[in-house]
């Protein structure tokens, strides 16, 4: 890659309001919060929705469109919407918002996993939502479904039909020999777009170790066709960031993946995340990709073919 991506994901559905006040909820909060980190240096923005009313993760297609049209005129940036949604939902229900809004880009897991959110209930805190503890708890019996069946279909309804391309989430070594028989099958098309999803209890651990032996493996599958980025979880984002670049690949942040900016110390936005990683970055005499050098590098349709 002769640029590097910095992709943004703004808010997800891990992480519950409680956890830090600077988690953007409403749609003017995700909305805010997107623009700037474009501003900083993002040039994909990954989204998730959730109910303004108390912060919980949400599919409705009418809040997504509450703060996508926004973004779009504030920013050129590429907007990816999830697929996943939240382990909680349907699979109908998480592409329901991608379906209205027909964005360039959505991410896609590539594989059913265990996804343990519980662990969070160790640390005491004052919930203000009902819902939030009750969440985390669900997670200890949460199977996230994203069988064949389910990605063959979200390539149809998004890929082949709407002109979307993907970031493929891959947890584990598996999911990278699942994506290679999409592949195989002729049901995607280089440039593959490969996020190597680190920390997630239930998929790989945050290893320096995992994330080679994930890059040579796809090396191995996918030749001088993907480029790959790294997302780390929770207090391994920076840390695996920055040996993603040292790697020549791209880089995820954002307060979806971790609220902080160093240790203890929580990130005031998801802005002050991209401009951490952008510096360290630039101090390694690397380039920083605009996003249309994103959708040239990735092979996008373009912000002018969207729904929003």
């Amino acid at each position: 890659m002769s640029k590097i991506i910095i992709t943004c994901a703004v808010t997800g559905s891990i992480h519950t309001p409680s956890m830090s006040p600077h988690l953007p909820v409403t749609p003017d909060e995700i909305a805010d919060q997107a623009i700037a980190a474009a501003e900083a240096g993002a040039a994909i923005l990954h989204l998730h929705a959730r109910d303004p009313k108390d912060g919980r993760p949400s599919p409705d297609p009418d809040i997504f469109m509450a703060f996508l049209p926004r973004i779009k005129q504030a920013t050129d940036a590429v907007v990816n919407i999830t697929t996943g949604g939240s382990a909680a939902m349907t699979v109908d229900e998480r592409i329901a918002g991608a379906i209205r809004a027909e964005p360039e880009m959505c991410s896609l897991n590539m594989g059913s996993m265990n996804f343990g959110l519980f662990p969070a209930l160790d640390r005491p805190r004052d919930w203000t939502h009902a819902w939030e503890p009750d969440y985390l708890e669900a997670s200890r019996d949460f199977v996230f479904k994203n069988t064949f069946k389910d990605i063959e279909e979200i390539l149809r309804k998004l890929g082949r039909e709407r002109g979307a391309r993907f970031e493929f989430e891959c947890y584990d070594l598996g999911h990278l020999y699942n994506l290679a028989h999409m592949l195989d099958r002729g049901l995607v098309e280089p440039p593959l777009f490969i996020q190597f999803v680190l920390g997630v209890l239930g998929g790989a651990g945050a290893d320096a170790d995992n994330l080679v032996f994930m890059k040579r493996t796809a090396d191995r599958l996918f030749g001088s066709d993907y480029a790959f980025s790294v997302l780390g979880a929770g207090r391994h984002q920076m840390t695996l960031a920055s040996t993603a670049l040292a790697l020549g690949g791209n880089v995820r942040v954002g307060l979806e993946d971790s609220l902080y900016i160093s240790r203890g110390t929580l990130a005031r936005s998801n802005a002050e995340q991209v401009g951490k990683i952008r510096r360290i970055a630039q101090d390694l005499s690397l380039e920083i990709a605009t996003p249309e050098e994103a959708r040239a590098m990735l092979g996008l349709k373009g912000g002018d073919r969207v729904a929003f």
